[in-house]
């Protein structure tokens, strides 16, 4: 009984925490008379029966039922019980969870209006795959104005951590294009800032250059881009973009090219390298980017048309040109890959856009939609995936919805891919992970977890253009700002 009353009077927080706890616990609702429901959960996000990687951060979720004021969670040897309807892992027993690399048995129980029901378990499908550790993403109001309070941002996906790199109140709220990886690299990347003193921002290893890859012959500064591997080049297209508005209430907002054309800028010799078949006065090229090996150029090209009266005229193809980094030359001659005259004459979608090569190169995925060039505005619009050694087109219907999925992008080991997707509302987009197998078989995607399982419900921004990269990207927004304040390299 003295040891007992010393204990007490040394610790009184370490007692009182622990009374607290017992309480807390003993007041957690576990089931009784449960009823068993033949369906899945009603889960947000949909996390039934998706496949993961052993390194994701927590599949939190809640269940969308009003009515629901406590559940239990059992998800292998691990039973999670709470208030309220949402769902939230101990980082420390979720990573311990994923540890082994297998599947996840998943029973969920929740009580709705009073009524404990447990619904059918579903599978977490545990794959040792890594995926890259970090994601970049603009974050963009979804409305109809072309940009305001543009956010570059990187999030760590093994857990909570985010960081901005460049936000709209550095750069006086001017509009700031992606970020992109050059080999999925964080000590190499590129994003541009619009207006006027803008340029291109270029990361070597935390270094930021301003680049002017503006010439007085071209007819914009650069808007997409890809890296050679070597880092060396960079393909970049240059376009006049106009929006519009459509009458249809189902299309909001329809953006288009008056003018584009793609170039490959050296950033060792500060040269644009031009080819004729990338600059045609009656013809669109844009969405330039690098084959792995260094050997091709992919871009789409679309003959013009009468704009905006025959927009639904206005269909780009796949096509790529040989190009030879040790003389900095291109081919003579510019091959069509999709559609292609082998292809069934029932191809509804003609319209491709956004080609990205998986590292290993044996796969490029695309977006794919009626026509046009801006598929983030057509509901219509899916990812399809194109095996450049067999010439199989897989239209990905596991991965697909019924709204807008597309600017997609790889992991450095080529079997997973990140896509920017709105099928909740068809106007929010969030990022989406999906698995491609060693046999080159796509599973049902997953969305980017986050701390709190309302953030989705409560954000006003859309993710937009996420990139994968493997490493934490060495800047920040007044790195940039720096940067920006910086004279302009020129090219010739």
């Amino acid at each position: 009984m003295e040891t007992e009353n010393k204990i007490r009077t040394k610790h009184p927080s370490l007692a009182g925490g622990l009374l607290l706890f017992l309480f807390i616990l003993s007041c957690t609702p576990t089931p009784k008379d449960v009823r068993q429901v033949d369906a899945l959960p009603p889960i947000y996000p949909d996390y039934c029966e998706v496949t993961i990687p052993v390194n994701i951060a927590p599949l939190n979720f809640l269940i969308n039922d009003d009515g629901c004021d406590a559940l239990e969670v059992k998800a292998g040897a691990l039973t999670l019980n709470a208030r309220g309807n949402e769902a939230e892992f101990d980082m420390d027993d979720w990573k311990e969870l994923l540890s082994a690399g297998k599947d996840v048995e998943v029973s969920v129980a929740a009580r709705i209006n009073g009524e404990w029901r447990r619904y059918k378990p579903f599978i977490w499908h545990v794959v040792s795959d890594s995926l890259d550790s970090w994601l970049t993403y603009r974050l963009i109001e979804p409305d109809y104005e072309v940009w305001n309070r543009v956010e570059i941002r990187q999030r760590c996906i093994e857990n909570w951590e985010e960081t901005p790199l460049a936000d709209y109140e550095h750069q006086e709220n001017r509009c700031m294009n992606c970020h992109t990886f050059g080999s999925q690299s964080p000590g190499r990347s590129m994003l541009y800032v619009r207006g006027n003193g803008g340029g291109a921002i270029l990361n070597e290893n935390g270094r930021l250059r301003k680049l002017n890859l503006k010439t007085d012959s071209l007819v914009s500064g650069s808007v997409y881009f890809g890296f050679s591997p070597s880092g060396r080049y960079i393909a970049f297209s240059t376009n006049i973009i106009i929006p519009a508005f459509h009458s249809q209430p189902r299309k909001r907002l329809e953006v288009f090219d008056s003018k584009s054309d793609v170039y490959v800028a050296d950033l060792q010799e500060h040269r644009i390298l031009r080819s004729p078949l990338l600059e045609q006065s009656d013809v669109f090229e844009t969405f330039p980017t690098f084959s792995p090996d260094g050997r091709y150029v992919y871009y789409c090209t679309a003959d013009s048309v009468l704009l905006p009266s025959d927009i639904r005229q206005l269909q780009y193809a796949l096509v790529r040109i040989p190009f030879d980094e040790a003389t900095a030359t291109f081919g003579t001659k510019a091959d069509t890959l999709f559609p292609s005259a082998a292809m069934p004459s029932q191809q509804s979608k003609a319209s491709v856009c956004h080609p990205r090569i998986s590292p290993d190169g044996r796969y490029l995925l695309f977006t794919v939609a009626d026509y046009g060039t801006f598929p983030i505005w057509h509901p219509e619009a899916d990812l399809q995936m194109l095996d450049l050694q067999t010439g199989a087109v897989d239209t990905l219907a596991i991965v697909n919805s019924a709204k807008s999925d597309t600017y997609h992008s790889w992991s450095s080991n080529s079997r997973w891919f990140v896509f920017a997707s709105k099928r909740d509302d068809g106007l929010y987009g969030k990022p989406y992970f999906c698995y491609v197998d060693h046999e080159g078989r796509a599973h049902k995607p997953f969305c980017l977890p986050q701390r709190h399982p309302r953030f989705y419900s409560n954000t006003l921004k859309s993710f937009n253009a996420p990139e994968l990269g493997k490493g934490r990207v060495p800047f920040g927004p007044d790195d940039v700002a720096r940067a920006m304040q910086s004279e302009a390299e020129p090219f010739q």
